[in-house]
């Protein structure tokens, strides 16, 4: 029996950038599995936020080749491919004149469903993001928390049922209880709705608790790919076992402090 092809696959691609001395992507080869939860890490200007463009066509590879359910995303309409993917961001970008249930529908609203399947389908998903239909479907943007508008945007990626879900640092800019709340809800629907996810984050512990396997960037390239665990405990990169120490320390020291010791 023939083995699916990767949900999303990353064959040998570099990226450059006229402006730039340096490849931001060199030779970067990487599979992701259809329902896994990929954490990409690494400093800035490693080419995380690169990679995450090359897959909805936000920017082309300069060499090799982006794959979208085995097939060359560049063989793929650019808006129809985006329409299957579903995108959330720091800066949220929601619609600020539009309602909260208008900015959740807006995809669905493109691919022509009618508007009652909308409509249910906007109720379903802010409840599955504990906004209350009712008290949240007809409010403005700029009516909401900061937390409120990243599950309104949380909504709206998954509105028209994409495969995979791209996120870059989405939870950076809020406080650190929503932001645990809101990472833990979205690893929940990640789950619940087989979803393939990549996500963007700075925050190695924050990677550590939610991914599947864990992407380790550095100067343009991947140096090692592997779950939390084996990165915890037999990181390879002499960068990859840096990175482990403070995750490391914060436990020992918050197991010490349970234990009663300082």
């Amino acid at each position: 029996m023939a083995q699916a092809p990767a949900a999303i696959a990353f064959d040998a691609v570099s990226k450059r950038f006229a402006e730039a001395r340096t490849n931001a992507l060199d030779r970067v080869s990487l599979d992701v599995a259809g329902r896994e939860f990929l954490a990409v890490v690494g400093p800035s200007g490693s080419g995380k936020t690169t990679l995450l463009r090359l897959v909805n066509r936000l920017a082309e590879p300069s060499e090799g080749t982006v794959r979208f359910e085995g097939k060359d995303v560049r063989a793929i309409d650019a808006i129809g491919l985006r329409r299957r993917i579903g995108y959330v961001f720091q800066g949220i970008g929601l619609f600020p004149h539009l309602t909260v249930a208008e900015n959740v529908g807006i995809t669905p609203k493109l691919l022509g469903w009618e508007q009652q399947r909308i409509s249910a389908r906007v109720d379903e998903l802010l409840s599955l993001v504990h906004l209350a239909p009712s008290d949240y479907r007809d409010r403005l943007p700029a009516e909401l928390s900061g937390g409120e508008r990243q599950r309104v945007g949380i909504a709206r990626a998954i509105a028209a049922n994409p495969p995979v879900v791209l996120m870059d640092e989405p939870f950076g800019a809020l406080d650190p209880l929503t932001r645990d709340a809101l990472a833990q809800e979205y690893r929940r629907l990640h789950d619940q709705l087989g979803l393939t996810s990549i996500l963007i984050t700075h925050d190695m512990t924050e990677a550590l608790l939610l991914a599947d396997r864990i992407a380790v960037m550095h100067e343009g390239r991947i140096i090692e790919v592997d779950t939390p665990h084996a990165l915890m405990t037999e990181a390879k990169h002499a960068y990859v076992h840096e990175l482990m120490q403070t995750p490391r320390r914060r436990a020992e020291r918050l197991g010490a402090l349970m234990a009663g010791r300082k």
